[in-house]
């Protein structure tokens, strides 16, 4: 049933708001998925606090030109779904790439391309940003960097203690 002017204007409000708000916004095929499919990648995506979205192209593209995002969305073939990252940039791209590993949903939905810092990135660009490792991810390997030196230094010195103790030992095991 098509919507009428009112809908459409609220749709509209709706997505200037939610493009106000994200910081990367992934475009997304979804010719083939399921009811079931598009449940499991909306609990997934709400998470990692990222918001799956389906909305025509002409109320999309009228949004993206009031946020002065210069994307011709019209352009993207069949039917698009707008996925917005609210925290992190990489979240949204990550999980619809790892949706997209499972054997049983590939060619269900793909990429289309996606918007990083005010930026229109292509089909390629956005599988290469879900590639990269999550910010807990970097987390981690930075702390693990600063705790190496650290920890490489406490075993030096337990070194020295424990050859000390190996020598004390084997004096003692003498006499």
């Amino acid at each position: 049933m098509p919507k009428n002017k009112i809908q459409k204007q609220e749709i509209f409000r709706d997505l200037n708001e939610r493009i106000k708000k994200s910081k990367s916004v992934v475009f997304a095929g979804f010719n083939a998925l399921g009811v079931k499919d598009n449940e499991v990648l909306r609990s997934k995506l709400r998470a990692e606090n990222s918001e799956y979205y389906v909305a025509k192209k002409t109320l999309l593209d009228l949004a993206l030109k009031e946020n002065k995002i210069e994307v011709d969305v019209k352009a993207l073939d069949g039917k698009v779904a707008a996925v917005f990252s609210y925290e992190d940039e990489v979240a949204s791209a990550k999980i619809l790439g790892n949706f997209l590993k499972d054997k049983e949903k590939a060619g269900k939905i793909v990429f289309l391309g996606g918007i990083l810092d005010g930026k229109f990135l292509s089909q390629s660009q956005v599988e290469a940003l879900a590639k990269l490792p999550s910010k807990q991810e970097l987390y981690a390997k930075l702390v693990g960097s600063l705790n190496a030196p650290i920890s490489g230094f406490v075993n030096v010195m337990a070194g020295n203690l424990r050859g000390l103790v190996t020598v004390l030992k084997s004096v003692a095991e003498k006499k």
